[in-house]
């Protein structure tokens, strides 16, 4: 009998603070391309590293507090 063990990856740590872009849609559970797209909004901010781009865990806090308070609003 062969047991299921969820794959886990060493980049999906909950502790680091800044993650890639498809780390981060992977959090929100939504593709790379919407990820993108919030990021180019400015719905989600994100930090350069170097040559590199980075989304703060904080900010897809503060994206999922918005959309709780956006959503809070308009249903009330």
């Amino acid at each position: 009998m062969t047991i299921a063990v969820p794959e886990t990856r060493p980049t999906d740590d909950p502790t680091l603070p800044v993650l890639t872009v498809e780390e981060a849609a992977r959090r929100l559970r939504v593709g790379r391309t919407t990820m993108y797209a919030l990021i180019r909004t400015g719905a989600v901010k994100t930090i350069p590293i170097g040559r590199l781009r980075r989304v703060p865990a904080e900010a897809l806090t503060e994206y999922v507090q918005q959309i709780m308070q956006h959503s809070h609003n308009t249903a009330a």
